[in-house]
């Protein structure tokens, strides 16, 4: 996790020390220090801290990392904590090598915990080329438990468990040796933390049956295809608006130039380019430096450089694209009169569907899915596949057919079943 999170009130663990015996669980209060807090920096002591933690069910896992002038996030810091123990590996310490971490990240016998996982996971899949598996991620859990939507680990841990994270802590340099003993506080708590958050989520998607909606999740977050940082795709997370095929062509190939020249450099892409001059760079489309200079978003002078070059050469490159091997651009979708009131119902409905059964609105549908659903019954969505369906998707179509209505009694948003004589179907 980012240091934006604080540290825990409560003393850590001892490192690379068992915790006390008979207990699934210790909470933080339940442990004190014991000397030196010193981080594991050889070799020889992580194998063996990853062969004790690779015996348990599962493992929590957090790093600290900086990326805010890198392409490539900075792994600094390592913390896992199993039932019975808590280390923290200095991933910067001379000689270590980290194999040994990596496969416990690819032990498939040990469920890795997280929160909010993405960027721990695209960290490891950098580094070793490995995705975790299997993983429970908490935030996600959390939503699925209508813990309200992406919900903060500082939140979740002060509701399921009743600790304060202190925030003095959120912002610190994680590459300065020596680690303070704020910074270890801070680190080790988090994922001590989180092993108690986990259980406690773990009971209660067992006790409601719905371990296997977060599993689904999970899929996601377990796929290459979320953390493929391919040039060639790196217009797909812009958002230019582009409205004709040589504006399209013109976007992929400076935004693919753009991603080569951070990934090859390690430097954000907005330090490369920023997002704003893409889009006007895509607009006009300027194939000399002449017109280049002309464009308000970038600094005099960039048309001199060699940057400036190879922005032309990406746009020549775009232009002399053949129209018909792009893809097709993706067309706001424009709704009639009566579909934008259908999803307006169709959120009342999701909203009440979210309250009654304890999920978030975000977990179950978001807004272009309802949209999506408003124009077409076989619409290919989320909602209306597996549970999603169950809970929401049937009433969501009945809705649309007529066959449901929604009414306020009491104060409260209701569902009410309609025949199809009623409706008139």
């Amino acid at each position: 996790m980012r240091s934006s999170i604080g540290r825990a009130t409560r003393a850590p663990p001892v490192l690379g020390r068992p915790l006390p015996p008979g207990n699934a669980i210790v909470s933080p209060d339940q442990v004190r220090y014991e000397g030196s807090m010193d981080l594991v920096t050889k070799t020889a002591e992580l194998a063996a801290a990853c062969e004790r933690l690779g015996r348990h069910p599962f493992v929590a896992v957090d790093t600290e990392f900086l990326r805010e002038t890198t392409f490539w996030p900075k792994l600094c810091v390592v913390q896992l904590a199993g039932p019975d123990e808590a280390i923290m590996i200095d991933a910067l310490a001379d000689g270590i090598d980290l194999s040994v971490f990596f496969r416990l990240m690819a032990d498939e016998k040990v469920v890795k915990v997280f929160h909010a996982a993405r960027q721990d996971i695209e960290i490891v899949w950098h580094r070793a080329k490995l995705i975790p598996r299997p993983v429970f991620d908490t935030q996600v859990a959390a939503m699925v438990l209508g813990h309200g939507d992406s919900i903060s680990y500082d939140q979740l841990v002060q509701r399921l468990t009743g600790e304060a994270i202190d925030k003095t802590s959120r912002f610190t340099d994680w590459t300065r040796r020596p680690l303070s003993k704020a910074q270890v506080d801070y680190a080790v708590s988090d994922v001590t933390h989180l092993r108690t958050v986990y259980l406690k989520l773990k009971a209660d998607l067992e006790r409601g049956g719905r371990a296997d909606w977060v599993q689904e999740e999970m899929a996601v977050l377990t796929s290459p295809d979320t953390y493929s940082q391919e040039p060639e795709r790196a217009w797909e997370r812009l958002k230019a608006r582009v409205r004709r095929p040589r504006e399209l062509a013109v976007l992929m190939e400076v935004a693919a130039w753009r991603e080569r020249e951070a990934q090859s450099r390690d430097l954000p892409r907005q330090r490369v380019l920023k997002d704003d001059a893409i889009a006007e760079i895509v607009q006009q489309q300027p194939n000399s430096a002449a017109e280049l200079a002309n464009l308000r978003s970038l600094p005099r002078g960039f048309e001199r450089s060699k940057t400036g070059e190879a922005i032309l050469n990406a746009v020549a490159a775009g232009l002399a694209r053949d129209v018909k091997s792009l893809p097709r651009i993706a067309r706001e979708r424009q709704l009639s009169n009566g579909a934008s009131a259908t999803v307006e119902l169709l959120k009342v409905l999701l909203r009440m569907t979210s309250e009654r059964y304890g999920v978030a609105v975000k977990v179950i549908a978001t807004v272009d899915d309802l949209e999506r659903i408003a124009g077409d019954d076989a619409a290919d969505v989320r909602a209306l596949r597996g549970w999603r369906r169950e809970l929401f998707g049937e009433e969501a179509l009945k809705l649309k057919r007529g066959l449901l209505s929604l009414a306020v009694e009491n104060g409260r948003v209701v569902a009410i079943e309609r025949n199809a004589g009623e409706s008139g179907a």
